[in-house]
């Protein structure tokens, strides 16, 4: 992999964490600008590589030697992304922008610890930082509260809610018989309720035991994904705060399993497989349609 600027070459990376697809830009490999008309562009299944995300970085100017920033299939960027963390921190240490196993990566003005757990980078463990269920962190709109096992009736459904904040805003909702089709069905209006000004990534949540979740994911600016990172950790910590479980909580996706650790003070920790998949390079078709992905 490169990391000198290679001029004129649109080179790209993609790798996979549990499914959840992720393609990274490195502006020292890419000398287009990243709008958001060429993130979904790059995003399409159809007209483009396709991915579940854009990792943009390390920017040569951020705040940060590995400073990075998140895009949605939509175009939109994310505050944070818990398998785009690990996807950048595999890249990093591929490309050799890091020589120990652990070090830090900066995204929304804080720094994500990273711990590379082998050799191969297949397993990463990075933080996610602190969970909090307050209606004003999260958001959610009305007066500050927590926001706990309340009732919400969203399109006509009355819902138990956990809502919280993993540094994006999380609508976790448990029940009996989580599937793909309960999140691709009610996901949308979740998403885009009143109760969630900034929308909501969306989490149906089985406990099989103390330590065990099962989750499906409806993901703002996505739609339905088979794993995300934040996500994981956020059922987890909804779980662990209604006394559902007890950390560490693995978390079952359907592109795989993630380890949550959560501390006293609801500091959560992420751990979880990530591959390489491939490199590749736009070719000069690319560019003439990109107002087709619109």
């Amino acid at each position: 992999m490169h990391r000198a600027p290679i001029g004129g070459v649109l080179r790209f990376y993609k790798y996979q964490a549990l499914g959840n697809d992720m393609i990274v830009v490195d502006p020292a490999a890419f000398d287009r600008l990243l709008t958001p008309e060429l993130v979904r562009r790059l995003c399409h299944r159809h007209l483009g590589p396709g991915a579940d995300g854009i990792c943009y970085g390390p920017l040569p100017h951020g705040d940060h030697p590995r400073h990075l920033r998140f895009f949605n299939p939509d175009g939109g960027e994310a505050e944070k992304s818990g398998n785009g963390l690990r996807v950048f921190a595999r890249y990093l240490w591929d490309a050799g922008y890091v020589t120990g196993r652990e070090y830090d990566i900066w995204m929304n003005g804080e720094p994500i610890q990273v711990r590379v757990e082998e050799e191969t980078a297949t397993l990463i463990t990075t933080t996610i930082g602190r969970l909090s269920f307050a209606s004003q962190d999260i958001p959610v709109t009305g007066p500050p509260r927590l926001i706990v096992e309340e009732e919400m009736v969203i399109a006509g459904t009355a819902y138990q809610v956990t809502a919280v904040t993993a540094g994006n805003p999380h609508c976790v909702i448990f029940g009996d018989d989580p599937s793909p089709a309960l999140a691709q069905s009610a996901g949308p209006a979740i998403e885009n309720a009143s109760f969630f000004p900034n929308r909501a990534n969306v989490q149906f949540a089985r406990v099989l035991d103390q330590h065990t979740l099962q989750i499906e994911i409806w993901e703002r600016g996505a739609g339905y994904t088979l794993a995300s990172g934040t996500s994981a950790s956020a059922a987890a910590g909804a779980a662990v705060r209604t006394g559902r479980c007890q950390s560490p909580v693995e978390v079952h996706m359907a592109g795989g399993v993630a380890q949550v650790a959560i501390d006293p003070e609801w500091h959560a920790t992420l751990t979880g497989r990530v591959q390489a998949v491939y490199q590749g390079i736009l070719a000069a078709d690319f560019w003439p349609l990109e107002e087709e992905c619109e």
